[in-house]
């Protein structure tokens, strides 16, 4: 009985990546609906004109910050918890100076390029020359998420995700305030200029920046609290320091040289992760433009695709994000150990609780979607609605994509990822070309081209774990008990919302009990199907305590 996975499992140090991954996931999930939320009264607030200038500015910074930031908790945390499992505390926390300072290098540098190139790249790259504006605003962004990142990586490699979990929910908060207030106060401003200039998309454009001044607001205050957390603990640090007698002090210029190799795989996967968006965006404008578009029109398009289909289709997304963040470190452990069974194992557990996540939200957006866009955004139009249906189907492939990425990383394999991404790269923008100018797809052929894309990903990253550890997938038992369960709670949610619909009417009643409804019928028919096994419960936070809830209440299938 020792010898079974879950005992070994649980005793092993990191091996609570389960837990772990599931806190950053509910912290993540809240960003996100406060994210959709606050997008609410934004959107609104600046138009589909704001909300395209709004999301030109974004997608740069979002590329930005893929070079300058956003693979430093993946490789910190990488750097800190290989140390520590081989009990190098001081290592592990020189690695963390380290890093500290390449982040401030480097973010200072790519916030100033973005700042003093924001013109240039709103006028000639993205051929919205009012989005420089936004863009200006966001620059100093950059600095501040790039040294917030190595903190984050830094407890990550720790075990803990509960700091990160903390300040993304606080950088959210102040995020959501300052940005309706931001784009309300600055768009009026801009319209009073724009009258006075004759311009009239002045207006949209100045609360566009408005709007993404949350962005660097609640970016600081994120900072501040994980600057809190560190001082707090400093002499937790210094004790574990004090006992390391670890002989071998790796110098500086090692660890920076480890935290590029390990760095600049991610960054590259990850940068064409959003660079794909980039190019989509240009690629769009100038091909309406050629066919025969205004200016205006297509960016009311691009409004409809990233102020309101990219904020909700993200939600759910978010979810597969942070556990590959907790599985990492893990991965890296357990691999350290050779144990392929245990390895095994944490993939299957893993890629089974994306499915399990994922799919249902699929099948949810695809019954409510036009209920959600009526609700949220009260848009009755049919492209919002289509866009969310067409588009559902990237939650589950994304998500597949995001784990196995990670998944490759804590196999060691860093530079699998980016190269299966720039194959994955070439093969979506032939699609999208061909979307926009053969089929006349429109804005359609945004959401197209991202599944071509998260499908290439998935496909190419399955089969070098495969080739890498062994690891097999069971098709039919990975996909079919969720996607039974969710298609079953698909048709009880559209009747629920439409009984409803018929009986009372209104916004908001039918759409909120029918997301009730499809959460408990789902839940229900997961546990009843055997779907989750007592260690995937037991996994959870809390989850003895949950798993003798589920067996009082008889959800969970006896015999087994």
């Amino acid at each position: 009985m020792s010898d079974t996975p879950r005992n070994r499992i649980r005793k092993s140090r990191g091996d609570d990546y389960i837990v772990q991954g599931s806190i950053l996931a509910a912290a993540v999930v809240i960003t996100k609906v406060i994210g959709v939320v606050y997008r609410i009264p934004l959107t609104n607030l600046l138009g589909d004109e704001g909300n395209g200038f709004y999301g030109y500015a974004y997608q740069v910074y979002a590329f930005a910050l893929m070079i300058s930031s956003l693979s430093l908790p993946t490789a910190v945390s990488k750097l800190v918890s290989t140390r520590v499992a081989s009990g190098q505390k001081r290592n592990a926390f020189r690695a963390f100076l380290c890093s500290l300072l390449f982040a401030v290098i480097v973010g200072f540098i790519v916030s100033l390029v973005i700042f003093l190139g924001a013109g240039a790249i709103s006028e000639h790259m993205m051929k919205a020359p009012l989005s420089v504006y936004a863009l200006r605003v966001l620059a100093p962004g950059l600095f501040i998420v790039a040294v917030m990142a190595v903190l984050r990586g830094y407890f990550q490699g720790l075990g803990t995700m509960m700091p990160t979990a903390v300040s993304q929910v606080i950088e959210q908060i102040f995020n959501a305030v300052v940005s309706i207030v931001g784009a309300g106060v600055l768009f009026d401003i801009g319209a009073r200029v724009g009258e006075e200039r004759g311009e009239e998309l002045l207006g949209p454009a100045y609360g566009a920046a408005g709007g993404t001044l949350g962005t660097v607001i609640g970016a600081l205050t994120g900072l501040i609290f994980l600057l809190f957390v560190l001082w707090m603990f400093k002499s937790v640090i210094k004790q574990q320091l004090k006992r390391d007698r670890t002989r071998k002090r790796e110098s500086y210029s090692h660890l920076l040289k480890a935290l590029i190799m390990i760095a600049v795989p991610v960054i590259f996967s990850t940068a064409i992760y959003n660079i794909n968006q980039i190019i989509d965006l240009t690629v769009f404008n100038h091909i309406m433009d050629a066919q025969g578009y205004s200016e205006q029109e297509y960016i009311a398009l691009q409004g409809i695709y990233t102020g309101k289909y990219d904020p909700l289709i993200n939600v759910p997304m978010s979810i597969p994000y942070a556990i590959s963040s907790s599985i990492v470190p893990s991965l890296t452990a357990t691999v350290m150990t050779r144990d392929r069974r245990r390895t095994h194992y944490q993939i299957d557990q893993t890629l089974r609780l994306t499915t399990i996540m994922t799919i249902p939200s699929c099948v949810g957006f695809i019954v409510l979607a036009s209920p959600l866009m009526v609700l949220l955004y009260n848009d009755p139009g049919a492209t919002p609605a289509n866009l969310l249906m067409l588009g559902a189907i990237v939650i589950v492939l994304y998500g597949w994509s995001s784990i196995t990425n990670s998944i490759l990383h804590g196999l060691n394999y860093m530079s699998s990822p980016a190269k299966n991404a720039a194959v994955a790269l070439v093969i979506h923008l032939i699609a999208f070309v061909l979307m926009l100018t053969v089929f006349k797809m429109n804005v359609y052929a945004l959401v197209g081209s991202n599944i071509v894309f998260a499908l290439i990903m998935c496909c190419l990253n399955q089969r070098k774990i495969r080739k890498v550890c062994g690891f097999r997938l069971d098709i039919v038992r990975m996909f079919g008990k969720p996607l039974l369960a969710a298609v079953i709670m698909g048709v009880i949610t559209y009747l629920v919302h439409l009984g409803l619909d018929m009986l009372i009417g209104g916004r908001v009643i039918p759409t909120v009990a029918a997301i009730l409804a499809a959460i408990i019928v789902y839940v229900f028919l997961i546990l009843k199907m055997g779907t989750l096994s007592d260690d995937d419960i037991l996994a959870l936070p809390m989850g003895a305590r949950i798993l003798r809830f589920c067996r009082k209440l008889n959800l969970i299938p006896s015999g087994r």
